[in-house]
């Protein structure tokens, strides 16, 4: 008789642990999916992601290129003339403009004879496709920026639409993620003023 109560016992027993190995499953895939969540938001907060769509970065940048971007670099750090910036485009925020910082509020930026100067003085800039083949005048108010594409006769910036509201950057451009051959890290040479 003993032997016959055991049995029912262990019957019993069985389908208790298949529900807790049930229970402990549904709770897993819970666990990851609120820690895939954290994660999500956690990069999001300190990190956006961009494709480059066009040619006003070249060299630098090239059309499809997807860059990695530091929303903290300007929270911990003041703009510099020469970083890559990612900023909402003044006449319609909801599209995204990469372009280089080439004057500070308070500077006098002029574009005369296929050469830029800062403050009356010439700009040495390596980084560009050609020199500009315009000319113009412009003084950079507070609270704003003026920026310039690499490929300086083929983007649309502030010499046609004007300052760069500082509000509107959404942070530093630091490295080229896509496509794998061409990972690299973006480097941010200060804009040197020739002596």
């Amino acid at each position: 008789m003993d032997q016959l109560e055991l049995n029912p016992l262990a019957e019993d027993s069985q389908p208790a642990g298949e529900a807790q190995s049930l229970r402990r499953f549904f709770l897993d895939i819970v666990e990851t999916l609120v820690l895939a969540v954290i994660l999500f938001v956690g990069i999001n907060a300190v990190s956006a992601r961009v494709r480059v769509d066009g040619f006003s970065m070249r060299p630098t940048l090239e059309d499809s290129e997807f860059v990695l971007v530091s929303k903290l670099s300007y929270m911990f750090g003041d703009f510099q003339r020469g970083d890559i910036i990612v900023f909402h485009f003044p006449l319609d925020p909801g599209e995204e403009l990469v372009k280089r910082i080439i004057g500070l509020p308070g500077d006098n930026v002029v574009v005369q004879d296929q050469k830029v100067y800062v403050n009356g003085q010439l700009l040495n800039e390596p980084y560009i496709y050609q020199l500009p083949l315009y000319n113009g005048s412009w003084t950079v108010p507070e609270g704003y920026l003026f920026v310039l594409g690499d490929n300086r006769n083929n983007s649309n910036d502030s010499k046609d639409w004007g300052m760069l509201p500082q509000v509107n950057v959404v942070g530093k451009a630091v490295l080229i993620y896509w496509p794998p051959p061409l990972w690299a890290v973006l480097d941010h040479p200060e804009v040197s003023i020739s002596q």
